[in-house]
């Protein structure tokens, strides 16, 4: 399989299209002063406690303040409480964290009331961007990502990616890491790990950690809640979380971004820099890689197969819920070897859909009925590989009594949503035009204006062949009566292009008259 990157961006915003085999799967947007990113890491105050929702509202230097939940606490938030407090009171002289004394876990059925007090002070990380009316949503875990491990601080723990099978190099891998770990943090091991030597994975760690020195040396600064350490933008969140041996290229038509591109692959991955182009052609590098059409022809309502079935995609405030439907074309002779074939295609579609849309929360899908349970069951398996390729953590549950299958998939910002509807030539986005029987009535009108104000002109009037021919009618027709009135004969050009109730007035220099 292909896979391509291409970003189109300027100075104020950044389109960034994946492509497998030259089909759109994912599609991202963001403007680069964009307000809140997921794993941007702030010192928050606490503003609300609720005890009914077992949540605070955290006020992190915003105007709308954000949501912590207890179960987004972690275990570890006693020594986030810690560690947050003796350095902004300049108690604590060191990011390293070797004399640190962790504090006991906390319990995962505790109330808020017992963690935090109004107004006090702790470090928070953005989960979830906001959606809808919810602020962001925050969590005490901090993370710091790089492109093979994560790091964690105040933990202990070495834990590998699942998604690494070979049970010798995840002990190669944890050996490695236990061995150059800093004290009290935890490192997770990513899938893009497997393979590395130990001296690319001490190299990230150390850049992780000197990350962790910046938040330290922020906290210290002032005691008042402010954004610590932004994640980097769009393209190197996506360049390092997917960044493998399958990627064939990436695109990228905007010189500054290009450049800086360029610079931070040559410091993570430097294998890579060859994969990366400068797109220079004449055609916007969305037109030449044929990914505006594939955005017109997949973000409409009911998205439409090549055999014919089509999906209608609905979104209501708890849930999304997917129609299918087999088409006019399918063969209705053999309505169970129908309905798993559309089914199954349909099936593959969806998984893209929900990738390319950012779907996310519950997901219903209502797919055509069958009656074989090896079907049903050919189905599932076969959903569960559509969805292998996607990132967000996801739920797949076996089609119900009723033919619906039920998807849990992870949200965090809001689904993607591209208008791909035009407004209509015809009415201006009013749904109404006026009466056709008046076209007439509208060009004397206009021509009578002409005439007073410019009478020298000579005129030539374009309409829908509908009004030629009603105006060429007869032997004493329109186009007389108008020679007869004016003294002046008005050229009349059929154009099949417009609409019914559409005409314009040219000169003789083919300039368009306007009329305000």
């Amino acid at each position: 399989m292909e896979k391509d990157i291409i970003i189109h961006s300027n100075q104020q915003n950044i389109e960034l299209a994946i492509l497998e085999d030259s089909r759109l799967v994912e599609i991202h947007r963001q403007k680069k002063d964009f307000q809140f990113t997921v794993g941007d890491i702030f010192l928050g105050s606490i503003k609300q406690l609720r005890q009914d929702l077992n949540a605070a509202f955290i006020d992190i230097g915003d105007r709308s303040d954000a949501f912590l939940h207890y179960t987004d606490l972690g275990p570890q938030i006693n020594s986030v409480k810690k560690f947050t407090n003796v350095v902004i009171n300049q108690q604590y002289k060191t990011h390293s964290l070797q004399d640190f004394r962790l504090e006991p876990e906390n319990p995962k059925d505790g109330k808020i009331k017992q963690v935090f007090d109004r107004r006090q002070f702790c470090l928070v990380q953005i989960l979830k961007e906001p959606i809808s009316t919810k602020g962001p949503r925050l969590t005490c875990e901090i993370t710091l990502p790089g492109r093979f491990v994560v790091l964690t601080p105040f933990e202990n723990m070495v834990a590998v990616s699942k998604k690494i099978m070979d049970d010798n190099e995840r002990k190669r891998l944890k050996t490695l890491v236990e061995s150059i770990k800093p004290a009290k943090f935890g490192v997770i091991i990513r899938t893009a790990a497997k393979g590395k030597k130990v001296a690319d994975l001490h190299d990230e760690i150390r850049m992780l950690e000197e990350r962790w020195r910046k938040i330290y040396e922020e906290l210290g600064r002032d005691r008042k809640p402010r954004r610590l350490l932004s994640e980097i933008d769009k393209t190197g969140t996506i360049i390092r979380d997917m960044l493998n041996d399958s990627f064939n290229r990436i695109t990228m038509d905007y010189k500054p971004d290009y450049d800086s591109t360029f610079e931070y692959l040559k410091n993570i991955a430097p294998e890579k820099t060859k994969i990366l182009k400068h797109y220079k052609g004449k055609k916007p590098i969305f037109e030449q890689f044929h990914v505006n059409k594939q955005i017109k022809s997949s973000f409409s309502k009911a998205p439409t197969l090549r055999s014919g079935a089509y999906i209608v995609i609905e979104h209501t405030e708890a849930m999304h819920v997917i129609d299918v439907n087999s088409g006019p074309k399918s063969n209705k002779q053999n309505q169970e070897e129908t309905a798993i074939r559309v089914n199954l295609e349909t099936g593959k579609e969806i998984a893209r859909q929900l990738r390319l849309r950012d779907i996310g929360g519950l997901i219903i899908i209502d797919f055509i009925d069958m009656r074989s349970g090896e079907n049903k069951s050919k189905l599932f398996r076969a959903m569960k590989e559509y969805m292998r390729h996607d990132r967000a953590q996801h739920t797949i549950l076996p089609l119900s009594k009723f033919g619906l299958m039920q998807i849990t998939r992870q949200r965090v910002k809001p689904a993607v949503k591209i208008d791909t509807m035009e407004v209509c030539p015809s009415c201006d986005g009013t749904g109404k035009i006026n009466a056709s029987s008046l076209i007439t009535e509208d060009i004397e009108r206009d021509l009578d204006y002409i005439m007073a104000n410019v009478p020298s002109a000579k005129l030539s009037l374009h309409v829908h062949p509908f009004v030629f021919a009603f105006l060429k009618k007869g032997m004493y027709n329109q186009q007389a009566k108008w020679y007869v009135q004016y003294r002046k004969w008005i050229k009349l050009i059929s154009e099949p292009s417009y609409h019914l109730n559409k005409y314009k007035f040219f000169n003789n220099f083919e300039d368009e008259i306007r009329l305000n």
